[in-house]
């Protein structure tokens, strides 16, 4: 790293950048059991395991409820295929709350393939990192005293957006775990739904809204590849002619845009999930 505070404090602020994007493609690769060690899953599955004795209790109300909502009077519960249909009913969604960790467990999975597929299929890695042109080092550590003052704005500026960007990029991968996690948790409840027909509709809700955190993963690889890619292609130009000050504007800018492109992908993630999928 350089002597020189300018091209150090940009250096350390790219180094940040590229090591939030390690980071985030760890964490992308990760399972909920391995996360953190698996400790936090096993706080979850304690939770999990305490909420399917009560998912049973609202298993046998919603039942109740859909009977009693559907029989226009007594002679309904004398028709064989009325109770036969009402008894499937409760038998699957019983079974939905008792194996309710292996459908989410089975759901995560199948999302999970689909995310290893995109990361074999377009290079399994980020392998451009953002970094500071020789061009652009040389012209700083040249300037003088009074003229690197307006470096030191632009350095200022530029660090200050790059590192925002990379603490949001990790804070939205960070809070789609923990989303899956609140899911995994509180699973039995909303799947104790399907035990009635009116009430369905609330874990059909629940497990179209799993998928989609569950399918964000392989929005934010595709997203973090393309920008691998972009940034591969089509660097920022450096102008050596410009003055310093000019030269180092133009190429913070142009990086902290595709930067900003990466930022908005990622954010829009779940946005992207559902029109895509129509959840």
């Amino acid at each position: 790293m350089s002597d020189n505070w300018i091209v150090s404090n940009l250096e350390s602020a790219l180094a940040g950048w590229n090591d939030k994007l390690a980071e985030i493609w760890a964490l992308l690769t990760q399972s909920p059991e391995t996360f953190k060690g698996g400790t936090i899953w096993s706080l979850i599955l304690n939770v999990h395991n305490a909420l399917v004795g009560i998912g049973y209790g609202l298993l046998v109300l919603f039942f109740a409820m859909a009977i009693f909502q559907s029989a226009a009077s007594f002679r309904d519960f004398q028709r064989p295929e009325y109770v036969l249909r009402h008894l499937i009913r409760f038998i699957l969604a019983k079974t939905a709350v008792g194996r309710c960790m292996e459908i989410m467990t089975a759901i995560f999975n199948i999302c999970g393939g689909i995310t290893q597929t995109v990361m074999s299929g377009l290079g399994g890695s980020i392998t451009t990192a953002a970094s500071l042109p020789g061009e652009i080092v040389t012209a700083i550590e040249g300037v003088g005293l009074l003229e690197s003052i307006p470096l030191w704005l632009v350095s200022l500026l530029g660090t200050l957006f790059i590192t925002v960007m990379s603490f949001i990029l990790l804070l939205t991968v960070y809070g789609r775990f923990f989303r899956l996690y609140m899911f995994t948790a509180l699973a039995p409840l909303p799947l104790a739904s399907f035990a009635g027909q009116t009430t369905s509709s609330s874990g059909r809700a629940f497990i179209k809204s799993y998928i989609g955190v569950c399918m964000e993963g392989a929005v934010i690889v595709l997203a973090c590849l393309i920008y691998s890619a972009f940034l591969s292609s089509s660097a920022p130009a450096v102008d050596s002619s410009l003055p310093a000050v000019t030269m180092a504007w133009q190429y913070i800018g142009q990086l902290i845009f595709n930067m900003l492109i990466l930022t908005g992908l990622v954010r829009g993630a779940s946005r992207i999930v559902k029109e895509m999928f129509g959840l």
